[in-house]
């Protein structure tokens, strides 16, 4: 091969070759440039790996391209790895070895496929899912997994935290137990540290709304009406209506058992899915109960009051699931899907804006706590698997303070003649 020395005018003025040629440069031994017959050309390092000598086969890595690249700064990054190789290291076999290394988005398919889907509830993995699709694939999927830095996540975390911080925190613990899964499991390397465990999360504001008696009175009115005669309409202020009918003397009435679906959500303290995917099966109307055999936390018993017990008794039977959907009766019968557009409706008409159906839970919780009924029974009726869950209640169950501040103002007032 031929030697010279490499600089810019000597490599410009180099002609063209039949065969692959390298030109190895003779102030560093090792450094080159390979020349190629189409016209191009890269610098590589060639060395022999471990003790060297004959017996050892060269090892050969591209460095850059000469079009972007100056000889001196590739001069410069092959005495760097060269010097790597003089301490024991194989600079090539690792590049090779890391091209090798699964991606992110590989590493969070095992984690789905081997702990997520066959442990925890479908939905939670339908939401897992998301997270790595809309947010977490395109950002950092195909990055090396044991090359992803704190840099990488902090900048995905940001960068979806401008509009959703809680959709940011929550990628965040995805993304922590998939690498500790890593780790775990032996696809990460060992030392590798994981770069998510550093990264400050947004704080987050608590989203629990309960409701008031008078807003309970404005709710039961709307439940009537959406039965009965109807909700009058109104336009979606989100949507053009321009072709839609005159509002005068439109209403809007909804199918029994939507409304029963929103009564019982109110009246067991159940989630959304406990009750759309509730079956007759499980119903247990002598005794007052519901045997759940699946939950957010599991087998779940749900215990009915006479409300409850009024409303299921009046509902017919018109497949296997209590609230009927489009597909009662039929062979593939499916629970219903949602009760947003009822409540949507419903709410509005009761002036609740803002208020989800998750905050009926929050509400059936708030008045058990208010009445003296004590967190742990309240905590038992909401099937709460932690008692600290049932914790955010203790403000709204602190009846003796409220009695005492009420006596103690009393006499106060009493003194000043305010009584």
């Amino acid at each position: 091969m031929p030697v010279l020395k490499l600089t810019r005018r000597s490599v410009a003025s180099l002609p063209g070759v039949e065969r692959q040629t390298i030109y190895f440069d003779e102030v560093l031994k090792g450094f080159g440039l390979k020349v190629m017959p189409s016209g191009s050309r890269s610098w590589i390092v060639e060395y022999r790996p471990g003790a060297g000598g004959r017996a050892v086969s060269k090892r050969r890595m591209v460095i850059g391209d000469p079009a972007v690249m100056s000889p001196e700064d590739a001069r410069d990054e092959a005495g760097k790895i060269l010097s790597r190789v003089n301490l024991g290291e194989d600079p090539a076999a690792k590049r090779t070895e890391e091209r090798k290394a699964e991606t992110v988005s590989d590493l969070l398919d095992a984690y789905m496929s081997e702990l997520i889907r066959p442990k925890r509830k479908p939905r939670t993995a339908v939401l897992f899912d998301g997270y790595v699709t809309n947010h977490i694939a395109p950002a950092i999927g195909s990055k090396r997994v044991n090359a992803i830095t704190q840099v990488d996540i902090a900048r995905l975390h940001k960068a979806v935290g401008v509009k959703h911080k809680t959709t940011a925190n929550r990628i965040m613990t995805l993304l922590n137990a998939a690498f500790a899964f890593g780790i775990k499991t032996g696809r990460l390397p060992k030392g590798f540290e994981n770069p998510v465990g550093a990264i400050a999360r947004y704080g987050e504001k608590s989203r629990e709304r309960y409701l008031t008696f008078d807003e309970l009175g404005r709710l039961g009115h709307a439940l009537r009406l959406a039965e009965g005669e109807g909700i009058p309409w109104t336009p979606d202020p989100d949507k053009k209506t321009k072709h839609a009918p005159k509002a005068e003397n439109r209403l809007v009435k909804f199918d029994q058992f939507a409304v029963a679906g929103l009564r019982l959500l109110m009246f067991t303290g159940a989630r959304l899915r406990e009750i759309l995917h509730l079956r007759w099966s499980e119903v247990d109307m002598d005794r007052g109960f519901l045997f759940l055999p699946d939950s957010k936390t599991g087998k779940k018993t749900i215990v009915l009051g006479a409300p409850a017990l009024r409303i299921l008794a009046t509902l017919p039977r018109l497949g296997i699931y209590v609230i009927a959907g489009e597909t009662a009766g039929q062979e593939e019968e499916r629970p219903r899907s949602d009760l947003n557009r009822p409540w949507a409706r419903i709410s509005a008409h009761a002036g609740l804006a803002g208020v989800r159906l998750h905050d009926l839970r929050h509400s059936f919780a708030s008045v058990g706590a208010g009445s003296g009924m004590g967190l742990q029974i309240v905590g038992r009726l909401l099937g709460h698997a932690d008692s600290s869950t049932t914790e955010r209640y203790a403000h709204l169950a602190d009846d003796p303070l409220k009695r005492a501040s009420d006596v103690i103002a009393g006499q106060i007032a009493a003194a000043m003649g305010e009584g």
